[in-house]
């Protein structure tokens, strides 16, 4: 092409380039446009992924932050399953006088009687032999029994509130331990036996493991009247509790201080079966310490449960 052509070419070109509309894109821009429009889908992707796991974070601690509340909050809580609680043992310590009399033998089972054997004592008193296991539902529900006549002839402290196997019948049944609890009376002595524990053993007779073991006396007791089941209740070789005097469903649900309340109220069942219980063992006792405290063992309540043992 000779040099006259190639401007006139160019001048050509030009001139389609002056009349381009100056909306239209370049091969170049559509190229870095579509390239634009993939970064902000990508952040856009990124973002919504971020929004989903911060949400389902979100959701998850909730979640866990509600079962932690539940559990701190269920009744009863196995959570603190093993405390001591000065006002629930002022409770039952205090229990009126007018509720025992009201309730009388209530509905509890009646004691057995025993004879031909020595009067079970020490330090000069009559003796009370508590034997049980802390797994054990019905030794539960007879603890409250066993405490509520202790504290009319003396003073029972340090007490550990608890709850009975979640795996056994009557699972959780609310009670406390005698493990460490002291007695002091100028009446009558006090001697536990909390045979097993609640942390399970595969390798001992009830699948938990050993607490305190007793003496061959006390085993020879416990076989002798009670074939060796639990609770097992001594009160000086004359009166045995063998088993529990109530069901352990009345305490189903409750909390130790729901149980004490209504021990206190001599129209609920919890009353009839606890208290009721209670009188019982008061009046077997009242037979070994000769009527004494007069107030304790002249009572209504007392003189009423004293003809169902």
């Amino acid at each position: 092409m000779s040099k006259g052509g190639r401007k006139q070419a160019q001048r050509a070109r030009g001139k389609v380039a002056a009349q381009r509309p100056s909306g239209t894109v370049t091969a170049q821009q559509a190229r870095q446009k579509a390239a634009a429009q993939r970064a902000r889908a990508r952040r856009a992707e990124t973002r919504r992924r971020a929004l989903v796991v911060g949400g389902a974070i979100t959701v998850v601690l909730a979640v866990v932050a509600a079962l932690i509340a539940v559990k701190l909050t269920r009744t009863p809580a196995r959570a603190a399953s093993a405390t001591t609680d000065a006002a629930v043992e002022q409770a039952i310590a205090s229990i009126p006088a007018a509720t025992f009399n009201a309730v009388g033998a209530g509905t509890a089972a009646p004691l057995k009687t025993v004879s031909g054997q020595p009067e079970l004592s020490l330090d000069g008193k009559p003796e009370v032999l508590y034997m049980g296991g802390e797994y054990c539902p019905y030794c539960a529900a007879e603890r409250w029994a066993v405490a509520a006549a202790l504290d009319r002839f003396g003073v029972l402290s340090g007490t550990k509130f608890i709850h009975s196997s979640p795996t056994d019948v009557y699972p959780d049944t609310p009670t406390m331990s005698f493990y460490t609890s002291s007695y002091t009376s100028r009446y009558l002595a006090f001697v536990q036996v909390e045979w097993y524990s609640e942390k399970p053993d595969s390798a001992t007779p009830t699948g938990y493991a050993y607490l305190q073991r007793p003496t061959s006396e006390q085993a020879a007791l416990i076989s002798r009247y009670s074939g060796d089941a639990f609770p097992f209740v001594d009160i000086g070789n004359r009166y045995v509790v063998s088993g529990a005097q109530y069901l352990p469903s009345a305490l189903a649900g409750m909390t130790w201080a729901q149980v004490a309340a209504a021990m206190r109220d001599p129209s609920s069942a919890v009353a009839a079966g606890i208290d009721g219980a209670a009188n019982m063992i008061t009046a077997a006792i009242c037979k070994l310490t000769h009527g004494q405290p007069a107030s304790v063992c002249n009572s209504a309540g007392v003189r009423a449960a004293d003809g169902s043992i």
